[in-house]
Formats: structure tokens, C-alpha cells, sequence
């Protein structure tokens, strides 16, 4: 393996490499969005520009950079691009393809059995149990610690099929937590509320910015023996550099975080807002089937209605606008 040119700055916005199975992939992934919107729109039906501008933008756009710019030119070179590479397959590329919503996409553009079948694989045992925040989070951390304190890093480094694999897996550890959490499907637990999920990515940004610390902070080099035989001779110190992965990765899990807990809120406030009008709506209706019985007049004295009695929320609005 021939040493690239010394990184630059130019270098880093300039370099690139075709890399066919990623390549691949994203055509797969963003030819399946493609014939969802497509379809929609075909029966008259609308979907949100900006979801597609999400997942085509940030989520394949990550993907591509990921595995075609001059990280993926640099990885074998030096360890802080391939860091950087790997957090943003398992955190940046969920998030934009989450914010696509493509779990919601695929069950309205699917026919009628397809959606079902798809329904059934979500709601399913084992999905629900890799989906569980719990456990996807702790795939996530097993995964990335796995890679770097075992030798499958080191493995990878020089086994290009393994190295595929390993973005693979890394791509779905994320996107096991993150599509659940995002999508406005019931692909989590009924007890996982926008608050509880809210609470649930707070505690996945600081459990995400742990890998980073522990390579930032380990004394013993990670792919150490591969890094030192293929070095360059303009690169910086092997340890120097690891530092510089640590520290890329807890950045860029702590940045993450923000544009998640943001989409969280958003969701949680569409939420609430749709609750209200769907509650005003049946006061409305409730009224309007309350007012002939109300009207009438003689006859035996009547049961009190029950918004009279109650103090409950509904009862209690019902009583303002009479």
C-alpha cells in the first residue's frame, strides 16, 4: 500500500475515492426513499420536502463522505480520520436518514399487504427487543468498543471485505436507537413518551462521548503495530494522533446531540399541539350532541350530565365554553 500525499487542508475538501459497495448502498437506500415519495405522490398525496432533504442531505450525504472522501483516503494512514469515519456512521448518518422518516414513508407506500406485513416485522419480538433503548444503546457502546479494543480494528485495517462489514455494523448499531426514538410510527414501548425519550438521548449523548474518552485517554495504542508500520513520514506521533480520534469522536458525540434532543421537542410539541385539537374537536361534538337534551323541558327530573360532576381537564373546558 502506497502512502497518500501529505493531508492538507485542500486535501481533506479535495480527495476521493470510489468505494463500489457503499456506493451501493446509498443508490439502494436512497432509490427505495425515491420510489416512496413517488409513489405518494402519484395517489395525490404530499410528503415533507424537508424530511427528504434530511435523509438524502445528511444521512446519504454522511454515508458518502464517510466512505469516499479523504477519510476514508487517510484511514489507513492515520487513526483520527478513521475515527471521525466511524462516529459518523454510528451517530451523524442514523440521525439524517431517522429524520427522513422512512420506517412512516415505507408503511404509506407500500400496498396494503406489504404495509401489513411491515407492521408485523416492526411491532415483532426480536425487533422490539434490539429496538428497546436500553439495548440498542448498549449496542451501540459494545459495538464501538469492540472495534477498538479487540483486534478487529487492526484486522479490518488490512481486510477490505471485513472493513465493509465493520461500516455496515456500525450504520445499523446507530440506526437501531435512532429510527425508533425518531420515527412517528409505534415502533417503541407505549411507556416511552417524548419526555422519556427526551431523558433517553440525553443519557445517549454522555454514554456516546465515552469511547471517545477512553481512546483519547488510553495509554496503549489502538491498531498500534498497523499505524506504526504505514505511518508517514510527515504524519504526527502515533499517540498524538490517537488523541486527536478521541478527541474528534466525544465532539462530534456531544454536537450530535443537540440537532437529537432538538427533533425530540419538535416532535413532542406537533405531538401535544395535535392532542388539542383532536380534544377540542370532541368537545365540539359533545356539545353539539348535549344541547337537545338539554333544551327539554317538563317531565322527570334528569341525571346530572357528567361534565356537571367531574373536575376532570375535558369536563372542565366543557363547562368554560358553556
Amino acid at each position: 500500500m502506497e502512502n497518500p500525499p501529505q493531508l492538507t487542508m485542500g486535501r481533506l475538501f479535495s480527495s476521493w475515492q470510489a468505494d463500489v459497495p457503499a456506493l451501493l448502498v446509498v443508490v439502494l437506500l436512497g432509490g427505495l426513499y425515491g420510489w416512496g415519495v413517488l409513489r405518494l405522490r402519484r395517489r395525490g398525496e404530499s410528503w415533507p420536502v424537508a424530511r427528504t432533504a434530511a435523509f438524502a442531505v445528511l444521512g446519504l450525504g454522511t454515508l458518502v463522505i464517510a466512505t469516499m472522501s479523504a477519510l476514508a483516503v487517510y484511514d489507513r494512514v492515520l487513526f483520527w480520520p478513521a475515527a471521525v469515519q466511524n462516529v459518523l456512521l454510528d451517530l451523524i448518518a442514523p440521525l439524517g436518514l431517522a429524520l427522513g422518516d422512512p420506517l412512516r414513508l415505507a408503511l404509506r407506500a407500500l400496498p396494503e399487504r406489504g404495509a401489513a406485513r411491515a407492521q408485523g416485522v416492526l411491532t415483532g419480538r426480536l425487533v422490539r427487543l434490539f429496538t428497546f433503548p436500553l439495548v440498542s444503546t448498549a449496542l451501540v457502546l459494545t459495538t464501538e468498543l469492540t472495534i477498538y479494543f479487540t483486534p478487529y480494528f487492526e484486522t479490518a485495517l488490512a481486510n477490505n471485505w471485513l472493513h465493509q462489514l465493520m461500516y455496515l455494523q456500525l450504520l445499523l448499531a446507530g440506526s437501531l436507537f435512532v429510527l425508533p426514538v425518531l420515527t412517528r410510527e409505534e415502533a417503541l414501548p407505549a411507556w416511552c413518551t417524548h419526555p422519556v425519550r427526551a431523558g433517553l438521548v440525553f443519557v445517549d449523548g454522555i454514554i456516546d462521548a465515552v469511547p471517545g474518552i477512553v481512546v483519547m485517554t488510553h495509554g496503549t495504542l489502538i491498531a498500534g503495530s498497523w499505524y506504526l508500520a504505514h505511518s508517514p513520514s510527515w504524519a504526527p506521533d502515533v499517540q498524538h494522533d490517537q488523541q486527536l480520534g478521541g478527541g474528534a469522536m466525544v465532539g462530534i458525540a456531544e454536537l450530535v446531540a443537540v440537532p437529537f434532543l432538538l427533533a425530540i421537542l419538535v416532535q413532542w410539541a406537533r405531538t401535544e399541539r395535535a392532542e388539542t385539537v383532536a380534544l377540542d374537536r370532541r368537545l365540539d361534538t359533545e356539545l353539539e350532541r348535549a344541547t337537545p337534551a338539554e333544551a327539554a323541558v317538563d317531565g322527570p327530573e334528569l341525571v346530572r350530565p357528567w361534565w356537571e360532576t367531574e373536575n376532570s381537564e375535558v369536563a372542565q373546558r366543557i363547562r368554560g365554553q358553556r
